[in-house]
């Protein structure tokens, strides 16, 4: 199929996960021809199955909502948590923000819901490239101008187009060539998971509330209810609290010292094998430049306490995609639209992680909680702080702030951004050729 394949495109995009289908989509459905190259072959597994209401919009964007309604994944009407000084159960329906937003997301098998988006975007005229790896990004002076790529024919290849975006993920490609990478102290962490059958679960309306508990010892579990009749089970913990340990032993350690949860594994069984990521919280200290977006985790990854991992592609790249558009009907204002993007979804960003280091003081009570959600996305009252609450873990609520910005103010925001808004180390990072 490489063989004849275009070398001139509107828009490259490089990887084929949530940020990098909603963003070739949104492009084709605006009339721009679009490739997208993915280096592994869809379905493919990723963890992250845990959504929030805030992806429903971009989901009715690309016209692949109903897809998903169909798909038969466990729907998601709210959070349960133990978490806090006091200890107890709680929970919080999506609704309870009234007309704010939409009051229910999904718990997905994301190869199931990664492939569906995927599709849909060769549905839209996207070419989709799979086993295909990108091996290098093209620049023109400082414009990047294309990339370079070895088919699954293993045949070398070239391509050009007016924008690229890196949405590769926590690969960063572009991000690790040309930036630094700003690392959020106290979230460094590590998550250790495995899947299990049967036991006892919630039933009514919280049956498909993902399960946050932390009164456990360095750090806090997962679960989450899948359609498949499986539930995904995990740990969190600080990096240095894996050191010297069994990823599985400590698993196992943990579960034992809960108490809901443990509850609920009394009589299930293990059907998978432990798996592990790191977890650093960090952002990319440059999101866009000339010719190129980073959208996703290749702009920012933020912890996964309030499932935003997903939300924040989609929303990144439709953010992304609107000023890319702006920028081809005038050209001569695409480093003012750049910067609209930076600025704005940077705001995004920070409004998310202040909140979950603020959460991560586990000695709080939840009203704390409430109150700091309302202080971030509702400081004139206009709903109660447990609504500003709801809001905000909905994606909603930092979504709407960080699409508030005028250009002006945007370029203002960005020029002045000496520092970064949370406490920060920065790490260079590889290049291409050592990742």
């Amino acid at each position: 199929m490489t063989q004849n394949l275009k070398t001139q495109y509107d828009a490259i995009v490089v990887g084929g996960g949530p940020g990098g289908s909603t963003a070739a989509t949104l492009l084709a459905k605006a009339g721009k021809s679009v490739l997208l190259i993915e280096k592994d072959k869809f379905p493919r597994y990723r963890i992250g199955e845990s959504l929030v209401p805030g992806i429903v919009p971009v989901l009715e964007e690309l016209d692949v909502l109903d897809k998903i309604e169909a798909h038969g994944f466990t729907e998601k009407f709210g959070i349960t948590l133990v978490w806090g000084g006091q200890q107890e159960k709680w929970s919080v329906d999506f609704d309870e923000a009234g007309g704010a937003g939409h009051g229910k997301a999904y718990q997905v098998v994301r190869s199931e819901f990664d492939y569906i988006l995927i599709q849909n975007a060769r549905e839209k005229g996207v070419v989709v490239l799979e086993d295909t790896a990108v091996t290098d990004f093209l620049f023109e002076g400082a414009r990047c101008a294309g990339v370079s790529f070895q088919g699954a024919d293993g045949r070398d290849h070239k391509a050009f187009a007016s924008v690229v975006i890196d949405a590769s993920g926590q690969a960063n490609l572009l991000g690790r060539r040309l930036h630094d990478i700003e690392v959020v102290e106290g979230l460094k962490n590590r998550a250790v998971w495995a899947y299990y059958q049967g036991g006892t679960v919630p039933e009514g309306k919280t049956a498909g509330n993902i399960i946050v508990e932390n009164n456990i010892s360095d750090g806090w579990l997962w679960m989450i209810p899948l359609h498949d009749g499986t539930h995904s089970i995990g740990l969190v913990a600080p990096q240095d609290a894996f050191r010297g340990r069994d990823a599985g032993e400590m698993f196992a350690e943990k579960i034992a010292e809960s108490n809901m949860i443990s509850g609920f594994l009394k009589d299930a069984t293990q059907v998978t094998n432990f798996r592990s990521h790191k977890d650093w919280s960090y952002s990319c200290s440059q999101l866009q430049g000339e010719g190129y977006y980073l959208v996703g985790d290749a702009a920012g990854f933020v912890d996964p306490l309030f499932s935003t991992g997903v939300f924040l592609a989609m929303n990144s790249a439709s953010l992304a995609v609107k000023q890319i558009l702006a920028s081809f009907a005038e050209p001569q204002r695409e480093a003012e639209n750049g910067a609209v993007y930076e600025a704005n979804y940077r705001q995004f960003l920070d409004v998310v992680t202040s909140f979950v280091k603020f959460f991560y003081d586990t000695k709080k009570r939840k009203e704390n909680y409430f109150n700091h959600a309302r202080d971030l996305v509702d400081p004139m009252d206009m709903m109660t702080a447990r609504q500003d609450f709801v809001y905000l873990i909905t994606g909603l609520g930092g979504l709407h702030q960080s699409m508030g910005l005028r250009p002006t103010e945007a370029l203002a925001n960005l020029a002045k951004r000496s520092k970064p808004p949370v406490e920060t180390t920065q790490t260079k990072q590889p290049s291409l050729e050592e990742v």
